[in-house]
């Protein structure tokens, strides 16, 4: 009896399955002394490490993970990352939508989707290093604040004389605002002296010629407002020297009664002319003369350093996002959406309750992938955020190499801190995982 039984449990299938599952075991071992020793172990021996102090030789338990919580710098880097884990996988993956979807449309999309994807084959450190360059500050050699300044000097130029203000025993006394106003009124036939000093000679505008002396008119305020600074020294102050400039362009207003009367542009000499309406007013050099020059956004500055390197992760993947959804589009039914067409429905609800449904899955596997991409952000916030503003621009990643390996290093909070990242990564990576066997089962 108990013969006959293993001689029917021994039969050639079984001891083939059984072969094939003693093939397939060698197959897989050395992935599975691969991923045991470059995954499971470091994540053994940083559980481990966490527990212990900075020198690794006193058990602390879970004083580091105390730590973590408290410490301010590690709350600024899990509400940045939060920001990064809402706002930079969606953008992106926005993006890849509307660029997925107008591409279709065009003759030039291959074009297009090779462009758009190209910054996919930089890495992260050369995309950093370009776009630090594109924040700089200084509009010359930053391409963000070179744009900006242009748009903002269409509309509102600035000034020729930022610097330019009345010297001592000036006729001219601030006027606030930024403004200055003549101390006494001018009168018809007087010619009126306005002098400035702090224009440097380079910054004088074109076609200013020496300054000249302003002929009385009757009936009319003449003047002249220049430079009055004559270089090497010498000249008489508050009067016009042979070898100063005129302020070509100043502005000069009459103010009677606190309103305006008559306005004057100078000349390339420096001389103006004002009608008979401005005799007894006060002239006046209004603020607009002296505004300063617009500067540009601080891109890399404590406020907006956060959304500048999140922009320069948009421009490298949305490129990324893009393809997943045109492969996923492509596979759309195009009777779907022409059907939806023959029956009244405009573009915009074509997408929105057609095209965008179908590709449901696609946009969470984007999503998805980004968000874990992003929780370990590192490169682009190390090479874009300068060092001044690092602590305000601080990611877990970063936090977790500052801390373990920086200066005054504590490998037991940084292997906290990698636990902590762990468990933040791990409940997406579940919901990838069942989302895969989902598909996989249908």
């Amino acid at each position: 009896m108990g013969s006959s039984t293993r001689a029917v449990r021994d039969t050639p299938g079984r001891r083939a399955a059984a072969r094939r599952r003693l093939v397939a075991a060698a197959f897989l071992l050395p992935a599975l002394v691969l991923l045991g020793a470059l995954v499971v172990q470091p994540i053994g021996f940083s559980l481990y490490r966490s527990l212990f102090d900075r020198s690794g030789d006193t058990f602390v338990g879970a004083a580091n993970y105390t730590a973590v919580v408290r410490d301010p710098a590690i709350r600024t880097a899990l509400r940045n990352t939060a920001v990064w884990v809402v706002v930079a996988p969606a953008v992106a993956t926005g993006l890849g939508l509307v660029f997925a979807v107008l591409t279709e449309r065009v003759r030039w999309g291959t074009a297009f989707k090779l462009l758009v994807f190209m910054p996919m084959a930089i890495s992260m450190l050369a995309a950093g290093i370009i776009f630090r360059l594109v924040y700089d500050h200084d509009p010359h050699r930053g391409v963000a604040n070179a744009v900006v300044v242009g748009v903002h000097d269409t509309f509102a130029p600035a000034s020729a004389f930022p610097k330019a203000r009345p010297g001592r025993d000036s006729p001219l006394e601030p006027a606030g605002d930024g403004a200055f106003v003549t101390r006494e009124p001018v009168r018809a036939g007087v010619p009126a002296l306005l002098p400035l000093v702090g224009v440097a000679p380079e910054a004088l505008p074109k076609g200013a010629r020496t300054a000249a002396g302003a002929r009385p008119v009757p009936g009319e305020v003449t003047g002249t407002v220049w430079q009055d600074f004559t270089r090497g020294g010498g000249g008489a102050v508050n009067a016009v020297d042979p070898t100063e400039t005129g302020l070509a362009g100043m502005r000069i207003e009459a103010v009677k009664d606190g309103r305006t009367v008559a306005t004057a542009t100078a000349r390339a000499d420096g001389t103006f002319t004002l009608p008979a309406a401005a005799d007894g007013a006060r002239l006046r050099l209004p603020a607009s003369n002296f505004r300063e020059a617009f500067a540009g956004v601080e891109w890399l500055g404590p406020v907006l350093v956060t959304p500048a390197v999140i922009g320069a992760y948009v421009w490298m993947w949305a490129g990324f996002a893009m393809v997943l959804i045109g492969a996923g589009l492509a596979a759309v039914p195009r009777e779907l959406l022409e059907a939806a067409r023959v029956d009244g429905a405009g573009e915009w609800q074509v997408f929105r309750r057609i095209t965008v449904p179908l590709l449901a899955p696609v946009l969470v596997v984007v999503l998805v992938t980004l968000v874990i991409n992003v929780m370990k952000i590192f490169d682009l916030v190390f090479v874009i955020a300068p060092g001044a503003v690092q602590d305000d621009a601080n990611v877990l990643a970063l936090q977790l190499y500052r801390t373990a390996f920086g200066t005054d290093a504590d490998q037991g909070l940084g292997s906290a801190i990698a636990v902590l990242l762990l468990v933040l990564v791990v409940p997406v990576m579940l919901v990838n995982i069942r989302r895969i066997r989902r598909g996989a089962s249908r």
